[in-house]
């Protein structure tokens, strides 16, 4: 389909505050209400983290995956980058099958996809071969997936969703930062000023807003690297204090974690890759998620698409 631009536990949370932590596959988050209209029941598909490659049948399991996909009926669908591997660092003729690996996929679903930019996604940013950066690393990415600009909102049954560019090239040991630019901050800033305060939004991006990840996995004192989540990321929620934002889409870490922070949901949505197609990583499996959102309301399943990765450990 195009780019559209232009269950084994169950929780509910009512206007409790703090955080949430959610390892299982289902769930359900009632966020504080605002005196606000009632809005359609939508369903949608959030994937993230595909990695396409060519190697160890790939393609086949991405094939799946969007059968998986086609098979829940959503209204719509969200792509939250890393659409291909190593766009990053190499040039565009070395990525070139990758993108016509996930093109496949992604025409094979028959949901209209809205799509955030990864880091992976840029296309010879810094080459580690030798040959000259591109002197615009997303021109790639947005020829593929149509757009004119890397972010852009889009409205559905009375919610907004604001998708975002997290990727900002740094040239230091990281090569890469997670960032906000100043220029969609201002567009933020002026969409916001024209949004109703009770209106719910939803932001989508690839590098995360807020995350657990790393004080699970490597202590409570741990300090995430900036290429692993938004430097700025106060700065964007900022922007929203005043709105009713109930929930924001992330990708990058290939987790499956959610957690709820002043009235509003993250949910970090885990990989089709799972582990760079290597299987299981940290317990999420390759797989993607079902929202729905129903007023303030949101639900979430994640879905093992049943890939069993033929990737060797080596590799």
């Amino acid at each position: 389909m195009s780019t559209a631009y232009s269950a084994s536990r169950r929780r509910f949370l009512r206007n409790a505050g703090g955080v949430l932590i959610a390892a299982g596959s289902t769930g359900l988050i009632s966020a504080c209400a605002t005196h606000q209209p009632r809005q359609k029941s939508v369903r949608f598909v959030f994937y993230t983290d595909v990695h396409a490659r060519t190697e160890w049948d790939t393609p086949v399991a991405m094939a799946r995956a969007a059968e998986a996909i086609n098979a829940v009926q959503p209204d719509f669908v969200i792509g939250g980058g890393d659409l291909i591997t190593d766009g990053f660092q190499n040039s565009a003729s070395m990525v070139a099958p990758r993108w016509d690996a996930y093109m496949a996929m992604h025409r094979a679903i028959k949901a209209d996809i809205y799509p955030a930019i990864g880091n992976h996604d840029l296309v010879a940013a810094i080459p580690e071969d030798g040959s000259a950066p591109a002197s615009d690393p997303r021109a790639i990415y947005l020829d593929r997936m149509g757009l004119d600009r890397s972010w852009y909102s889009f409205d559905v049954a009375g919610y907004r969703f604001f998708v975002l560019d997290s990727i900002r090239v740094s040239h230091d040991e990281f090569k890469y930062h997670g960032h906000v630019s100043s220029e969609q901050i201002v567009w933020l800033q002026e969409e916001l000023s024209r949004t109703p305060a009770d209106m719910p939004l939803v932001i989508v991006l690839h590098i995360p807003l807020l995350t657990a990840f790393y004080q699970a996995t490597k202590g409570a004192t741990f300090g995430a690297r900036p290429n692993r989540v938004v430097t700025n990321n106060m700065e964007v929620l900022e922007l929203f204090r005043e709105h009713n934002l109930i929930l924001v889409l992330q990708g990058h870490l290939h987790v499956s974690e959610r957690l709820w922070w002043r009235n509003t949901t993250f949910i970090t949505g885990g990989a089709i890759c799972a582990r760079w197609w290597r299987g299981p990583w940290h317990g999420t499996e390759e797989g993607f998620n079902i929202i729905t959102l129903q007023d303030n309301r949101i639900g979430w399943e994640y879905i093992d698409y049943g890939w069993v990765s033929k990737r060797p450990n080596n590799q």
